[in-house]
């Protein structure tokens, strides 16, 4: 069976470079997740903690820390990941879970002040998207073909070469990437775009779950199948966040 997928860290080459006796199945992938996602959830929440202690003293430089050295920290991090494929992968990936927790965790935070409530609606917004993608998926209403793929491959490069351009440009020079972060119509219909994309990235995810437990692909592929999944539910949940941010703005 052959498989290719949208996010860089599902791919058949992947499977095909991991080792290992046992084989993956699904309850140990949603294991993984498992533990990632909790590792996620207290690290954001001692994150929050944090960032409520440095509000309350006027402290915006450990905010600013903390959104920006979780996120920097973890963007490397997971590349590192990506292209050197560490045989056993579950301390590294837990490290990238800690550092994403940080930047979600300060975020969040600061957003919850601006907009009271916006958290658990950003949370909410994430589970339902989720399980609307993973019922079209197992329902075959959307299938991860290779040409579904490819698109989406393209999508997910063009949006994460568009953010690049708007962190360098903010970052050095007074100009931003038009319309990303604006809070007019367009710019709501951009991140609303861009969530779609990420919405649709779960459907190559699932596939590359079932495609990995099919070829009996060894153990560490659980925690492949998790960390990839992670990335997208991460990405998913900024989006949301952005996009209700966006909406409330007025």
């Amino acid at each position: 069976m052959s498989y290719s997928s949208s996010n860089p860290v599902m791919s058949e080459k992947f499977f095909r470079n991991i080792r290992g006796q046992e084989t993956m199945t699904y309850q140990g992938t949603m294991n993984k997740i498992g533990i990632l996602l909790g590792i996620v959830l207290i690290s954001a929440m001692a994150s929050a903690v944090i960032s409520l202690d440095a509000l309350a003293k006027g402290n915006v430089s450990t905010i600013y820390g903390l959104t920006m050295g979780g996120a920097l920290g973890g963007f490397v991090l997971a590349m590192v990941i990506i292209f050197t494929r560490p045989e056993n992968p579950a301390t590294l990936m837990s490290i990238y879970a800690v550092l994403e927790g940080l930047f979600v965790g300060a975020l969040t935070t600061v957003m919850e002040i601006i907009y009271p409530g916006i958290a658990m609606q950003a949370v909410l917004g994430t589970l339902a998207i989720t399980v609307t993608m993973f019922g079209l998926y197992s329902f075959r209403v959307i299938r991860p073909t290779p040409t579904f793929n490819k698109i989406m491959f393209g999508m997910l490069g063009s949006i994460m070469l568009l953010y690049i351009m708007s962190f360098v440009l903010r970052l050095f020079t007074p100009y931003d990437v038009p319309f990303l972060h604006s809070n007019g119509p367009i710019g709501i219909a951009v991140t609303a775009f861009i969530l779609l994309i990420a919405s649709l990235s779960l459907i190559s995810d699932f596939g590359f779950i079932e495609a990995g437990v099919q070829m009996n692909s060894p153990k560490n592929g659980e925690w492949w199948g998790a960390f990839g999944l992670l990335i997208t539910l991460i990405w998913i949940y900024i989006e949301v966040l952005r996009l209700l941010s966006k909406l409330r703005s007025d």
